[in-house]
């Protein structure tokens, strides 16, 4: 089937361009010029990744992205921008960006780009005994639905919080090493990435803190370790194996 991408592109030009390049590399596109079009369009239709540009008149690549994380899509999101200012990488990952993109850039780059997020948020097959619910204390994180609940509250997570937080379960009470965690899911390790990868571990302790029996630890000079209690519970829980 056709991955299709949702194009917000106030460049008449370049949005004409981009979308062509998509479409001859196998892509669905829907082209809009504007962040209201766009999301009265991601709101019609079923997208499997968003292509923003930034500034835009009227409400932005931004406000755009806020208004789809806050209604609970953890739908992959790249920016596209001509600022390249480290604030406005930080403000863009903070909101929920899986990667940003300056201009200008070649379509090469660009399409290995969206492959790649595409690949992470989970084109990727996963190994047939690979537990896809883990238990952490009182929270289910389950990784086929992207969603983290803990009793009646259900928070649907980013594409990118999802596959980290996996990552760590994957590795649970045991040392997470930050450069192989880097290049699987930023594709390098490079210092920018690094901070990128903060940027997210403190989104996901936010979310974890209510429950003292999770915690994302630093290891110095190593990575990340997801502790949890041995009282809570904490462990994989292996999905039933379909009967045929």
């Amino acid at each position: 089937m056709k991955q299709t991408v949702l194009l917000l592109e106030d460049d008449a030009n370049l949005g004409f361009i981009l979308q062509e390049h998509l479409e001859l590399n196998g892509f669905g596109v829907k082209l809009c010029t504007n962040g209201e079009d766009g999301l009265a369009s991601w709101k019609k239709w079923k997208f499997d990744l968003c292509l923003v540009d930034v500034m835009m008149p009227g409400k932005d690549g931004f406000s755009f992205a806020r208004d789809v994380r806050a209604a609970g899509s953890g739908i992959p999101l790249i920016f596209l921008t001509a600022r390249a200012m480290k604030e406005d990488r930080i403000e863009g990952l903070k909101i929920g960006a899986d990667d940003y993109v300056t201009k200008p850039f070649s379509m090469e780059e660009l399409l290995l780009r969206i492959r790649a997020v595409l690949r992470r948020s989970g084109a990727r097959t996963e190994r047939e005994d690979a537990p896809s619910t883990f238990a952490l204390g009182s929270f289910t994180f389950d990784t086929a639905q992207r969603t983290l609940a803990r009793g009646r509250s259900v928070r649907r997570l980013t594409s990118r919080e999802s596959d980290l937080l996996r990552l760590l379960c994957l590795a649970m009470n045991t040392t997470l090493e930050r450069a192989p965690a880097l290049r699987e899911l930023w594709g390098d390790d490079s210092y920018f990435n690094s901070r990128s990868m903060d940027v997210f571990v403190s989104r996901l302790r936010r979310y974890l803190r209510v429950d003292r029996t999770v915690e994302i630890q630093s290891v110095s000079g190593k990575g990340l370790k997801l502790v949890v209690g041995r009282d809570s519970g904490g462990g994989a829980i292996r999905a039933p194996r379909n009967k045929s």
